[in-house]
Parts: structure tokens; C-alpha cells; sequence
């Protein structure tokens, strides 16, 4: 029996992904924080460093930084080390920026998502994610997953 729960987002730059999440629990510059040549986290203040972001989906309650992380981000999807997607609980135009330009110069898509709080805390790392581009996306623990009651 599948865990999946749908759930209603906005899309911030609409598009569909289907990845593993990565869950940060502090907001990450990716100005500074990702390593555009192996697409990993390296903040060295970050508790995930080390952390591959590359291909998976990115959750984080909001971007930190300056407007570079619109750069920095549109570079990493052009290179191919940036995320799938990105899920967030804040609106965060930087972000919005760099996916919207690596879309519209390179003809890549990182869907942007805001999802509300309480749909937001429940994504774990290593959930399945599947966004569709009408802001509707699904969770889906992997199998081996502990469940509500068990």
C-alpha cells in the first residue's frame, strides 16, 4: 500500500520533476553554498555539507543570500549540478530569477514550488517528490519508511 499524499502548492516557475528530496532545515546561499563543480553543499556552516543537490529536489524554507544565487542557480542547471526542482515555505524572487533565466537562455526547467507550512514540514530526506505543473505535487516515503501507527 503506497504512502503517497497529494497536496496543492503554488507554482513560483511552473514545470513538472519527479526526484528525491533534500531536505535543509536553515535556508542555504547557493552564491556561496554550493559547489558549482560537483553540485554538492559547501557551506561549511551548514549541517548537510557535503550533501549532493545535484538531481534531487531541493527543499528549504527560503534562499539566503545576495542576488548572485539567481546566477549561481541558473549556472548549476545549465551545467547540469543544480537541483530538479526546488521546494519552498517562503516566496523567494532570487530564486524565482535563476530558474526563470536557465529557462528561458538554456531552455533547462527547475520548477519552483511554495508549499504551505504544514504540507512542508512533513517532506523528509529521501521522500519521493513528483511536481506537475499546475502546483500540485505528491509525497511518497520510501518503502522501507516507518508509518503512522507502526
Amino acid at each position: 500500500m503506497s504512502a503517497e499524499r497529494q497536496h496543492q502548492g503554488h507554482s513560483i516557475v511552473a514545470g513538472e520533476a519527479d526526484g528525491t528530496a533534500l531536505v535543509l532545515q536553515e535556508p542555504l546561499s547557493l552564491a556561496f553554498g554550493m559547489s558549482l563543480e560537483t553540485g554538492r553543499v559547501a557551506d561549511v556552516r551548514a549541517p548537510q555539507l557535503g550533501a549532493l543537490i545535484a538531481g534531487q529536489i531541493l527543499v528549504m524554507p527560503v534562499g539566503r543570500g545576495s542576488s548572485t544565487a539567481s546566477t549561481v542557480l541558473a549556472e548549476a542547471i545549465r551545467l547540469g549540478v543544480g537541483p530538479l526542482a526546488i521546494v519552498l515555505r517562503e516566496v523567494d524572487e532570487i530564486l524565482a530569477i535563476g530558474a526563470i533565466v536557465a529557462r528561458t537562455l538554456y531552455s533547462r526547467t527547475c520548477p519552483i514550488l511554495l508549499a504551505d507550512a504544514a504540507d512542508f514540514d512533513t517532506i523528509r530526506t529521501g521522500d519521493r517528490i513528483r511536481i506537475r505543473t499546475d502546483g500540485t505535487y505528491t509525497i511518497e516515503p520510501p518503502a522501507d519508511a516507518p508509518r503512522p501507527g507502526e
